[in-house]
């Protein structure tokens, strides 16, 4: 991991085996993003996964991205309790994409989300109430909230679907009229857009 994330271009502070460790470390190094697996010793069950909420409490500037090597809609809606804002959960499978990789890692960094495809279609795939707002939307406007919800900006979102970054824009306006998130200075309707459709 330490190797890639060199060749990706990030400066490595310091790489441990253990939740204690990675929390000290932490503390100490103030690093920009703490990428950690889920499970780590010595049960490797969830360790990684309590000392991500960890991390989240006590530094809440640091970015926290978990690698997994499966699904768990349990510890997604876990680590996602306290907001998306500067997490990422992935699978382990795409750090083979190292641009991709190196990308969600960016997105985690500078205070955004970076959630893997097959996280977000299990937590959206959730039983639905019939009174939920989120069934209002189209085929089409799922697909940009689902993009939205991996953490991808209008452009990134445009280029995906093949199609104008100003009708990505269009279907935003039409989410947040249909979830009923109205313009306001004190709140950010994108991000409550994404808690909506991943907490629904």
């Amino acid at each position: 991991m330490s190797r890639l994330l060199s060749e990706a271009g990030y400066e490595v502070l310091a790489a441990v085996d253990n939740a204690d460790d990675l929390l000290e470390r932490v503390a100490e190094d103030r690093p920009d993003v703490a990428v950690l697996d889920i499970r780590l010793p010595p049960t490797h069950t969830d360790e990684g996964l309590r000392a991500a909420r960890v991390l989240r409490r006590r530094h809440p500037e640091v970015g926290v991205l978990v690698l997994s090597q499966y699904v768990r809609v349990s510890y997604a809606v876990e680590l996602l309790d306290g907001g998306v804002e500067g997490i990422g959960y992935l699978l382990k499978d795409r750090v083979s994409d190292l641009a991709e990789f190196a990308a969600a890692i960016r997105r985690v960094g500078s205070g955004g989300s970076a959630l893997d495809p097959v996280v977000v279609e299990q937590l959206v795939s959730r039983h639905r109430q019939p009174d939920d707002p989120l069934i209002q939307l189209t085929a089409r406007e799922r697909d940009v909230l689902r993009l939205m919800a991996e953490g991808r900006t209008n452009l990134a979102i445009a280029e995906r679907l093949i199609i104008a970054e100003r009708t990505v824009e269009k279907h935003c306006t039409s989410i947040f009229g249909k979830l009923g998130l109205e313009a306001g200075p004190h709140d950010h309707r994108r991000v409550l857009a994404v808690l909506r459709y991943l907490n629904a």
